[in-house]
């Protein structure tokens, strides 16, 4: 099945399923409308007292590692599926987007706060690597079955330091494990729990924390991209204007960390939704994605966009993804699995990948709408039909008004009442 459907956002929800229910099956376009029941939350969480809806959308058109792709978004901001779908459009020309994913490698901590000699500690450290690497064996025996485990292990040296105050010298061991399709964190915490023991009595120093890091740059993922400027092009300015506008922002978003931090706000619209759709941590993804943007000292883009000799606007993304397809609520959430079943996904570094492509898409559109109408006036206009169902109006009536808030440019609540009730009295 082509994820090429156009019209797709003009239809009613109830037929853009139906046209996807081939890829689901009977009991995956039913958990689309009855989801996940409250006896289920209640064994997911603590102090459950209801649910909580969010819009689940398909994002179309994505042409990935020359896959079709139907991407399930769970967001509430206006505008982001559009913009990742029309993106994902322009690039089917080019052969769409090329993604890639690290091997699954997670990283724990066990941190050593020496009362002795940090050195002496670091070296006794060192020398117990090799009984550390026996003990980690059979912690996890169905995740070696898999190919997963303990894939290597490091001594780091770490020194807090602020003016004024006393130096605190650290020994840190980092704990590599191969979690395959997890995305980790019981399993790497289990690891650092059962070897901690065993640091302390090799160093004769107590321990401090025992934890996973969701820092996970052994973990990253990587998409590129390449638009013809043409379908860039607007009814003010030309495609190629438009590519050199894109890249002169990128630009400023590496020059500027304040600028930054909105660009990759956009990024993460695009990662965020993959992740919620797929019952993955996005906070976790997020923690990871900002601390991963300083690692040369300034907080930089995500991103890269820039225009080439041949003419054409090329962009690039990398990005640590922490993403799972088992465990967790995962395996507890109907929509969670029909959503997986949506995109076609066989494993965590497959999604990651994918997600990657979806963050360069949703970038591209908040950037090109930056640099053509603005933000606000596509964003407004997206967000319009909200206004409308805010100030009364019920599903047949929502079009009228929407389109009389575009045609005068007044997406005010207040504004959609007084067309509303001019529409009823006519």
């Amino acid at each position: 099945m082509s994820s090429r459907i156009p019209g797709f956002y003009k239809l009613p929800p109830a037929e853009r399923l139906s046209r996807l229910a081939h890829r689901l099956g009977p009991e995956g376009v039913e958990a689309y409308s009855s989801g996940l029941s409250l006896e289920a939350a209640d064994m997911m969480v603590e102090n459950v007292i209801g649910m909580f809806s969010l819009p689940c959308a398909a994002a179309v058109n994505f042409l990935i590692n020359g896959e079709e792709r139907i991407v399930p978004m769970v967001v509430e901001e206006p505008s982001v599926v559009a913009a990742v779908s029309h993106m994902a459009k322009l690039a089917r020309d080019h052969g769409g987007f090329t993604a890639t994913s690290d091997p699954s490698h997670m990283i724990g901590q066990i941190q050593i706060v020496p009362a002795g000699d940090a050195n002496v500690c670091a070296e006794r450290l060192t020398a117990a690597l090799p009984a550390l690497r026996e003990s980690s064996r059979g912690v996890h025996p169905r995740l070696e079955e898999r190919g997963g485990g303990l894939v290597d292990l490091l001594v780091r040296r770490v020194t807090y330091r602020e003016e004024g105050r006393p130096e605190e010298p650290m020994v840190v061991l980092h704990v590599v494990l191969d979690v395959a399709d997890a995305m980790g964190a019981n399993i790497v915490n289990t690891l650092v729990e059962h070897l901690a023991p065993l640091v302390a009595e090799a160093t004769g120093e107590s321990i401090g924390l025992r934890i996973l890091s969701n820092l996970a740059d052994r973990r990253c993922s990587r998409a590129t991209v390449t638009i013809d400027p043409a379908g860039l092009a607007t009814g003010d300015m030309a495609g190629e204007q438009v590519a050199h506008a894109i890249a002169a922002a990128w630009r400023f978003a590496w020059a500027d960390p304040y600028r930054a931090a909105t660009h990759n706000k956009g990024v993460m619209n695009g990662i965020d939704a993959v992740a919620v759709a797929t019952g993955n941590d996005w906070r976790a993804i997020e923690a990871g994605a900002h601390a991963f943007c300083c690692r040369d000292g300034q907080y930089r883009p995500l991103t890269r966009w820039e225009v080439h000799s041949d003419g054409l606007l090329h962009g690039s993304i990398e990005v640590p993804m922490q993403f799972g397809t088992v465990g967790g609520p995962i395996r507890v959430h109907p929509t969670v699995q029909s959503n997986l079943k949506l995109l076609g996904v066989t494993g965590a570094r497959e999604l990651s990948a994918i997600a990657a492509a979806v963050g360069l898409a949703q970038n591209m559109g908040a950037l090109k709408a930056l640099v053509t109408v603005g933000i606000q006036q596509g964003h407004m206009r997206m967000h319009a039909r909200s206004v409308a169902a805010t100030a009364g109006a019920e599903p047949h009536e929502v079009g009228s008004v929407t389109t009389e808030l575009e045609r005068t440019r007044n997406f005010s609540v207040a504004r959609a009442r007084a067309v509303l009730r001019r529409l009823r009295a006519q």
